[in-house]
Formats: C-alpha cells, sequence, structure tokens
C-alpha cells in the first residue's frame, strides 16, 4: 500500500509540468489606443485620438491572470495640450476554450495622471471594467481584435465615465 501511494504521488509530481503547458504562462501587448473623455461638471467632452498602450499579463492557469495595463493619450482641447496616461492593475479571466479565439474579462484598478500645457496636472483614481477578443495569427502571436473599457476617473471629487478602445498585438510566452 505505501508503494502504491507513492507511486501516485511520483505521478502526479511529474503531471505538474504537463498540466502547466496548455496555457501561456506569460502575455505582452503593445498598440493603439483611444479614449473619449468624459470630464463631467458641465465641461466639454473629447477624444484623444493619439494613443498607445501596453498590456502585460502572467497567468496562474488557463483562466486566471494578473495584468498590468498602461497607456497614454494625447489631444489638444481649445488649444490646450492634453495628456492622459492610465497605470491599471487587476484580474483577468480569459476563455481558453477555443484555440483560435480567446475572450477576456479584466477589472483594473490605479491611477491616471493628467497634464496640460497650460494649467498644470493631477492624479486620481482609475478603474477599468472590459474585456476583449485575441485572435491567433501565428504559433505565439495573436491579434487583440478589440479591447474595450468603461474607464472611471475621479478627479475633483466628482466621477468621470470614460470609454477606451483598443487594438494591438499579442506576444505568448512559456506555456504551450
Amino acid at each position: 500500500m505505501r508503494r502504491f501511494v507513492w507511486l501516485c504521488a511520483v505521478v502526479l509530481v511529474l503531471a505538474l509540468p504537463a498540466m502547466a503547458q496548455d496555457h501561456p504562462r506569460f502575455e505582452a501587448m503593445g498598440g493603439w489606443s483611444y479614449l473619449h473623455v468624459n470630464p463631467g461638471q458641465g465641461a466639454k467632452s473629447f477624444n484623444a485620438w493619439g494613443g498607445w498602450i501596453g498590456d502585460a499579463a502572467f497567468n496562474a492557469n488557463k483562466w486566471f491572470g494578473v495584468a498590468a495595463d498602461i497607456s497614454g493619450h494625447y489631444t489638444t482641447v481649445e488649444g490646450e495640450s492634453v495628456r492622459a496616461h492610465n497605470f491599471l492593475f487587476g484580474p483577468r479571466f480569459t476563455n481558453r476554450d477555443n484555440e483560435h479565439f480567446q475572450p477576456f474579462a479584466h477589472f483594473l484598478f490605479g491611477v491616471t495622471h493628467i497634464s496640460t500645457s497650460d494649467s498644470g496636472s493631477d492624479s486620481a483614481f482609475a478603474f477599468a471594467a472590459g474585456g476583449g477578443v485575441d485572435v491567433k495569427i501565428a504559433d505565439r502571436i495573436a491579434l487583440r481584435l478589440v479591447q474595450a473599457e468603461y474607464l472611471q476617473t475621479r478627479f475633483a471629487s466628482a466621477k468621470q465615465h470614460n470609454a477606451r478602445i483598443s487594438v494591438g498585438i499579442v506576444f505568448h510566452f512559456g506555456g504551450k
């Protein structure tokens, strides 16, 4: 009986690396991002067309990972240059049942930093909820077909309700 227990334990330990191979351990994405800003309190909404996004995720298992998301958006509002940078982190849930299309959802928390050419700068709490779909184009490369989020910021003790849409290229490392 003791040998059987040891044999089962050895088989389980040897099977662990095989289980880790069904998903990428790490993903990195870079791409273009669009931000629609709604400042609230009667201020004019604006679109920041010139934007970029960088995203990295460590995948603990096939469906759960932790993501870091950094983006920058730039525009001019009434002759004033406006720059918005988001630094967000949080859990990501991915459905990897289909090898070619992998939808995901995430809930990210962090800060938004806004600076202007005339008025200075400010930082505030930010929260993003959304998701997207990655489409496999090669063995370790995917196209982030869309990533769309509701992005809430809290400047001047008020909530701003913003929208962000991104696309990009995803690189997979480790795992399968």
